[in-house]
């Protein structure tokens, strides 16, 4: 995997360390800062034409990648209808892998919370079944009674208000000490932490496919605010035929200003 941009960042091939430092959230975080990451198509599908997965799209290096992110990360945040239509189970690991994230003064496995207003998740899915730690299911008030019965200990249900919208879910999160944030969808997830102004950064791997017609975009919902959300460019990774892209808004800039100018590396 090779650096591209910004210039003066880590020279030629890069090793995981160097990955890591690159991908590192800020340090000393006062509240959650909210990574996004998705895979699309060249075309700007986010799944392929077949399935409308983002399984179906082959973005070289992403992986990698994949793996990096959820291992920085405190917790990982996906939409009920993402955890159901991709088969979630919870996060892969291993002794290096929890070694590394001790060192860091992190928990040993990222949980992965659900985000439903219904907590219609099945507790037999694999989320709960196939994970070394219990998952959150991030839900509202009236919804929460029924799924801690349902769910029994296979899950730690959490009641977030009457709406389960960016902020509820966000101070759930913090409350926890989860502030390194990996959101991973779905479109309409990642639509409503947009529209709220609650990204920090958006991680985007390109396959060079061509999706075609049929699937959607990696962001749905209702629109911003203040219109279209500016991002700066923070780093561009290159891997055979795929490019692993990394924006940061003014909001994560906030939150880690870049130290060098607008095309300083991050971490």
């Amino acid at each position: 995997m090779r650096h591209v941009w910004p210039p003066g960042g880590p020279p030629g091939e890069l090793g995981r360390a160097a990955l890591a430092r690159l991908y590192a959230y800020p340090d000393a975080l006062q509240r959650p800062f909210v990574r996004v990451n998705f895979v699309a198509s060249a075309d700007g599908a986010v799944g392929d034409a077949a399935s409308g997965l983002s399984g179906g799209l082959d973005a070289p290096g992403d992986r990698p990648v994949f793996g990096l992110l959820r291992e920085l990360a405190d917790v990982v945040v996906a939409g009920a209808g993402t955890v159901r239509a991709e088969d979630y189970r919870g996060a892969r690991t291993s002794p290096e892998l929890r070694a590394r994230r001790r060192a860091r003064g992190q928990a040993e496995v990222p949980p992965v919370a659900v985000v439903t207003g219904s907590a219609s998740v099945e507790p037999d899915a694999p989320l709960f079944t196939d994970t070394s730690v219990p998952p959150l299911v991030l839900t509202t008030t009236t919804a929460a009674a029924p799924a801690r019965s349902r769910f029994g200990d296979r899950a730690d249900v959490v009641a977030i208000g009457d709406d389960v919208t960016p902020a509820a879910v966000l101070a759930a999160l913090a409350e926890r000490g989860l502030h390194r944030v990996l959101c991973e969808g779905g479109p309409a997830l990642f639509g409503s932490f947009a529209a709220a102004d609650r990204v920090d950064e958006l991680c985007l791997s390109l396959a060079p496919q061509l999706a075609g017609a049929g699937p959607g975009r990696i962001l749905d919902g209702p629109p911003g605010r203040d219109g279209p959300v500016r991002m700066r460019l923070a780093s561009v990774l290159a891997h055979d035929d795929g490019l692993l892209l990394r924006y940061r808004t003014a909001r994560g800039d906030a939150a880690a200003p870049p130290t060098d100018g607008p095309t300083s590396p991050i971490g």
